[in-house]
């Protein structure tokens, strides 16, 4: 645990990388989650601390995502309530499982690495025909996934909806982010509601991370939606994304 202390290098190193992800994973319309809990695992945070303040930090950062991608008009309601309506329950539910420290990683690991795909992957669709109609009973049965592996692990889900909406090629990438954000954000709530029990930060460090996690959050999620090309983001944060998630399955 990085305690409060601002003479601290370590300290203002965790929270300027906390910063970083929510800047980047906003950007493309996530919370974060995935990258708050890499970096957490790189500072060596106790898995049931790191899921917890993952929640945290992921509400926020998604719903300013969500709003500044909405305000570009790209939600598409449609496709959002069936993978949310299944995924809420189950998010919730997945949230009082208690995992193992070394299942908690490895699961954790393996969707860093979907992560990563989604990111390096070519998924822009825009001006494409969908490979097949979207079916409500589908959405449903990935939706219900999604929110289980989401409350266990303590993530929004966006990693795993976004790659499921682009390969099928039922939206653009913006597309994707706004439905993304909101749905990281339901699921997000969800988790911390379901969680057995809330464990007392040590000391006043959070507030650190939740104000710095906002700002960058608010200003990643505006460049996204309005300004951004998503290429050298996508590469710097993969890279990232690989170190914590070789850290979780060998260290």
């Amino acid at each position: 645990m990085i305690l409060l202390d601002f003479l601290s290098i370590n300290f203002w190193v965790l929270v300027g990388l906390l910063a970083l992800m929510a800047f980047l994973y906003a950007s493309v319309g996530h919370g974060g989650a995935s990258g708050y809990l890499a970096v957490l695992a790189i500072f060596g945070l106790a898995p049931a601390l790191m899921k917890q303040t993952s929640l945290v930090l992921n509400l926020g950062v998604s719903l300013l995502s969500f709003i500044q991608f909405y305000r570009k008009g790209y939600f598409k309601f449609s496709l959002f309530w069936p993978f949310a309506m299944a995924s809420i329950p189950m998010s919730y539910l997945g949230a009082q499982f208690t995992l193992s420290d070394q299942n908690y990683k490895r699961i954790l690991g393996a969707c860093l690495i979907v992560a990563i795909v989604r990111m390096l992957a070519n998924f822009n669709s825009s001006g494409t025909l969908p490979k097949f109609k979207f079916n409500v009973i589908f959405g449903l049965i990935v939706g219900a996934l999604i929110g289980l592996i989401s409350g266990m692990i303590g993530i929004g889900g966006g990693i795993l909806l976004s790659p499921i909406l682009l390969l099928f090629r039922w939206t653009n990438l913006k597309e994707a982010a706004a439905i993304s954000a909101l749905f990281i954000f339901v699921n997000s709530l969800a988790g911390l509601l379901g969680l057995k029990s809330w464990i007392p930060f040590p000391d006043l460090s959070i507030y650190f991370w939740i104000g710095g996690s906002l700002i960058a959050g608010f200003l990643g999620a505006r460049w996204g939606a309005f300004f951004a090309s998503n290429q050298f983001v996508k590469y710097v944060l993969a890279g990232v994304l690989m170190i914590a998630s070789l850290k979780l399955w060998f260290v």
